[in-house]
């Protein structure tokens, strides 16, 4: 059992506070990794997830995006860090929590992509211009800042 499902065994559902990282990966086409996932069902969005405790936000953003598609990061650059009122999420079953969401890209990863069943259903590089419907709202936003630093 992990930190945040500890956490939820001693309060419930009461709203907590989390820090994640997400990682826009980038191709030599320029074009960004979206992982298509298994919840919310069929969204859209960046690998990626919660900070385990002793973990650095680098770290995190290098865990998860090793756990969910295989690939290893090279260099991280920073984009922004994403907190606020709209940052609140209440899941379908009840949990409640605000995240810290800190987010990286990058143009250097290696390795082969591995599919995780348990959270996603696929990844695909898309062009900018060819972005599917159904990105979480929140990593439409951070999309949106990466594009602006890219240019």
């Amino acid at each position: 059992m992990g930190y945040i499902e500890e956490l939820r065994a001693l309060v419930g559902h009461r709203p907590l506070l989390f820090v994640g990282s997400v990682v826009v990966i980038v191709n030599e086409k320029e074009e960004v990794l979206l992982q298509q996932r298994t919840f919310p069902s069929g969204a859209w969005g960046l690998p990626g997830g919660l900070m385990e405790l002793g973990e650095s936000t680098e770290e995190v953003a290098r865990r998860e995006v090793m756990e969910e598609t295989g690939l290893t990061m090279g260099d991280l650059q920073l984009i922004n860090v994403y907190s606020g009122s709209d940052q609140y999420i209440k899941a379908a079953n009840g949990d409640e929590f605000y995240v810290v969401t800190i987010a990286y890209y990058t143009k250097e990863f290696s390795g082969s992509m591995v599919v995780d069943l348990e959270e996603s259903i696929k990844f695909e590089f898309r062009a900018k211009c060819n972005l599917p419907d159904g990105i979480v709202k929140s990593h439409q936003k951070i999309l949106q800042d990466y594009y602006k630093l890219a240019q």
